[in-house]
């Protein structure tokens, strides 16, 4: 069993929390079933967070929490070792699912973690930089219709982003077996550019020579993605 998670939350502090989920259940090369949830776990969606995926506090109203949706009961009776949960950025999902209550046991596929792997020069490791940048977008069609979409895919959308998951995680497949995606999952990534901030698109290794302070106030920073934080050490150690 493959399954494909998005999800979008409140914002990225250590009290926010999930408000939707996009899931697509697959089984040898077969969909099984598409799900799209609102989530209320009892955290206001701030202003910021709705200017990224559209969610207000007016949506999530009478919604259930996530423990009583169905795709948390799917998550539950599909959490074994020998299904996979592919996911774009592990560590940030696999932290959500966990501050909800359900710690997954199978095998998981970070497919950002696998592209950084397998095409480092890689501008951008978005989702929606990588739509466009794959021309993933020219195979989505066939897959909107199997999961009863009918409009535009939209970014920060969950269900739209596991479509795009799903499309990623096929253009990686053409490259790479399943048990290296595993393997490029939990293997650090020694990044060769920053991809945000005032040295966007520059080599860390040169920022690391001429702005250490730079350096090292980032490696303050609690919620450093582990890709990062282990080029910034690696580079600052010279």
């Amino acid at each position: 069993m493959l399954i494909f998670l998005d999800i979008e939350t409140t914002g990225y502090e250590d009290n926010d929390t999930i408000c939707s989920l996009g899931m697509l259940l697959f089984e040898e090369e077969k969909l099984l079933e598409a799900f799209y949830e609102i989530v209320n776990e009892g955290k206001k969606i701030p202003a910021l967070a709705s200017s990224i995926h559209n969610i207000t506090n007016e949506m999530i109203v009478n919604k259930p929490s996530f423990a009583d949706t169905k795709i948390y009961t799917l998550l539950q009776h599909y959490n074994l070792e020998e299904n996979s949960l592919i996911v774009h950025n592990m560590q940030f999902v696999v932290k959500f699912l966990e501050r909800s209550g359900l710690k997954w046991c199978g095998k998981i596929i970070d497919t950002q973690r696998v592209l950084k792997h397998h095409i480092p020069e890689c501008e951008l490791f978005s989702l929606e930089f990588l739509r466009y940048e794959l021309r993933l977008y020219r195979s989505e069609e066939d897959l909107k219709a199997l999961c009863g979409i009918k409009d535009a895919l939209v970014a920060h959308h969950a269900l739209s982003d596991a479509v795009v998951l799903k499309l990623l995680f096929d253009y990686l497949q053409e490259e790479i077996d399943l048990e290296k995606m595993y393997a490029f999952t939990f293997s650090k990534v020694l990044l060769e550019k920053f991809s945000f901030g005032k040295y966007l698109g520059r080599y860390i290794e040169e920022i690391a020579l001429n702005d250490r302070s730079y350096i090292l106030w980032m490696l303050s920073l609690e919620n450093l993605d582990d890709d990062l934080r282990y080029s910034l050490e690696y580079y600052l150690e010279g």
